[in-house]
């Protein structure tokens, strides 16, 4: 639509023969909520420009009652003229001198009253939001010289959701939200699952990033489910192993605290029987040799040969995984420094900002088989902390592709997710832990935990079964859903309570440098010339094998360390010194120029490179 056209049809603009353009026409018939009108026109034609979408107000009485034009047709039986019908949204009254809209309509429109398209400041009025904690994020479709605002203390208390598909602008729309609450209210924690890390530099110093290089989230705070899904990596566990480990986890721990109780190691040994009260999901420390150890003691005592390959083999998967690279901040210095969980929690949920009120936690690069059970421990500690702080401090929760953590599918994903993520849903308010969903697939997100969510922002989707799930998710202004096929990149339709009324909007642009953007690709243009090179590959091959490396497993990983210490004897004692080496190479710099120029020749000739 162009500029010129725009202004003309919001009522402020002339008409094609100067005169002020006011009347649209009158009302001729009413369904309930629904109004049927005659539009004033010559020659077939309206007198003035209008088309669905827009915004109408009907002089009934004292109340001018407000509208939206959602069907247009030409006369019926080839009568000249055009007719067209509207869905009533509320009403503008006078309040001690001062305009304000109010949802509802108290009083009908009778036949012949007369239908005006709706000035710019009766739409400000319209859609001015009350109270002290309202955020701008956008601009109004119909008008984009007013403001579109959120209630920010509705949007948070009643959970939302940012739906679209792909390429649409979801992810600039979350940081520009995310942006004004933490403009809005200073007190509450963002804690946001970026899954494809792209919101590094959307916040800037506003933000602490943790990404699987940083990440420490040790074993021991895992619950037995959580645990027994990282250590069989997603696939169905085996009750007999369960069984064992929820017999001596709870004597690991009730050891672990006797170890740091006592000066004598052996006097405890010989005190151990009880779990000291510990249930297997209790969120203190323990060893995971002392684990080992008691199902090896366990294993020690049975003389039935398939009984004990239930022990071996739990052994030997919690040795897989604890050697594993990919599950160092698992297990690497878990143990460092006692009981760290007040720590960690103050880390992860930001208790003491700094300025950085916000956690931005980067899960690409974690293993996939462990991102469930991560995001279900992380999800579950959030609503905890809720719970036994009595709501102390205000968290809200974002999840970005929701729909991989609660599919809507029960046989698939981890149940345990899906548990931690409804109960946030249904009870987190509660708390002082609220929820904030991103998906481009609503319609395989689960119906439960969506319908906690009072506040619905809709962008583009052509999905035929998602904007099903959409209409079947919004009570009011059904219509403005038939917007969703066409709307263009950054338009958003905003439902609930979190807006004063449903509206089309576009949300503000980003910076380019707050823009969202994927670490791993965002470089700048010709990077790639730069750094290309045999150098360069050969130490993208490095990391690419190195990451999925066995700690002990020796190798040519190390340019020539690595492979001398596994040549030594007694090689199987140099676990800190390949760990150290293997922790090097890992982070080593793409760029071959960081590095020393020996150092890139000689990664260049790996294996890949030999013939």
């Amino acid at each position: 639509m162009l500029a010129g056209e725009w202004t003309m049809v919001n009522g402020d603009g002339d008409n094609r023969n100067g005169v002020l353009a006011s009347r649209l026409g009158s009302v001729t018939s009413i369904e309930g909520s629904k109004v049927h009108l005659a539009l004033a026109g010559q020659n077939g034609r309206p007198n003035v420009r209008v088309t669905v979408g827009n915004f109408v107000r009907i002089q009934a009485g004292a109340a001018d009652l407000i509208g939206i034009i959602t069907t247009l047709a030409s006369g019926a039986g080839g009568q000249p003229g055009a007719v067209a019908s509207l869905d009533l949204l509320g009403e503008i009254v006078l309040k001690d001198g001062a305009k304000s809209f109010q949802r509802g309509v108290a009083c009908y429109p009778a036949i012949g009253d007369a239908v005006d398209l709706l000035p710019p400041g009766d739409l400000r009025v319209v859609y001015q939001a009350t109270g002290s904690r309202t955020a701008t994020v956008g601009a109004l479709y119909q008008d984009p010289e007013t403001p579109a605002c959120i209630k920010v203390e509705d949007l948070l208390t009643k959970h939302f959701a940012v739906l679209g598909t792909t390429g649409v602008g979801k992810s600039s729309g979350v940081a520009v939200i995310l942006d004004q609450v933490l403009r809005t209210r200073q007190d509450v924690r963002i804690f946001l699952l970026d899954v494809h890390n792209e919101y590094a530099s959307c916040f800037g110093d506003r933000a602490s990033i943790i990404s699987p290089h940083n990440l420490k989230l040790p074993f021991w705070l895992f619950n037995l489910e959580e645990i027994a899904d990282v250590i069989y990596g997603g696939r169905p566990a085996i009750d007999e192993e369960i069984e064992i480990l929820a017999e001596v986890i709870p004597l690991a721990k009730s050891k672990y605290v006797q170890y740091k109780e006592a000066s004598d190691r052996q006097i405890v040994k010989r005190s151990i029987g009880k779990s000291a009260g510990y249930t297997v999901d209790t969120p203190v420390p323990y060893m995971l040799q002392d684990l080992i150890s008691l199902i090896d003691e366990r294993m020690g005592r049975l003389e039935n040969r398939v009984s004990r390959m239930h022990y071996h083999r739990l052994i030997t998967r919690i040795e897989a995984i604890r050697n594993d690279p990919r599950y160092g901040f698992m297990f690497e210095n878990a143990n460092v420094g006692g009981d760290m969980m007040g720590e960690i929690v103050a880390h992860l949920f930001r208790l003491e900002p700094d300025g950085r009120p916000m956690t931005i936690m980067q899960l690409a690069g974690l293993p996939m088989e462990v991102i469930d059970a991560v995001v279900c421990v992380l999800c579950r500690m959030a609503f905890e902390f809720g719970i036994w702080s009595e709501g102390a401090i205000p968290l809200l929760f974002v999840c970005e592709e929701a729909h991989r953590y609660a599919s809507a599918d029960r046989s698939i994903g981890f149940t345990p997710t899906r548990r931690a993520l409804s109960r946030i849903a249904r009870e987190g308010r509660k708390h002082g832990v609220f929820l904030g969903l991103v998906t481009q697939r609503p319609a395989e997100l689960d119906a439960t935990i969506m319908s906690q969510c009072s506040t619905l922002f809709a962008m583009r989707m052509t999905n035929d079964r998602d904007q099903a799930f959409l209409a079947a998710a919004v009570s009011d202004a059904v219509n403005l859903l038939s917007f969703v096929p066409s709307l263009g990149t950054g338009e958003v339709i905003a439902f609930g309570e979190g807006v004063p009324m449903p509206a089309r909007m576009k949300f503000h642009p980003l910076p380019p440098e707050r823009q969202p953007r994927n670490d791993i690709s965002g470089r700048t243009p010709g990077s790639g010339e730069m750094i290309a090179g045999a150098a360069f590959v050969g130490a993208v091959v490095e990391r690419w094998r190195g990451a999925t490396m066995s700690k002990s497993g020796g190798g040519d990983t190390d340019l020539t360390g690595l492979a001398r210490l596994a040549r030594e004897p007694g090689a199987d004692g140099n676990g800190a010194a390949l760990e150290q080496v293997h922790r090097r190479l890992l982070r080593r710099p793409l760029d071959a120029a960081e590095a020393p120029a020996e150092t890139g020749l000689r990664a260049a000739k790996a294996l890949w490179q030999q013939s």
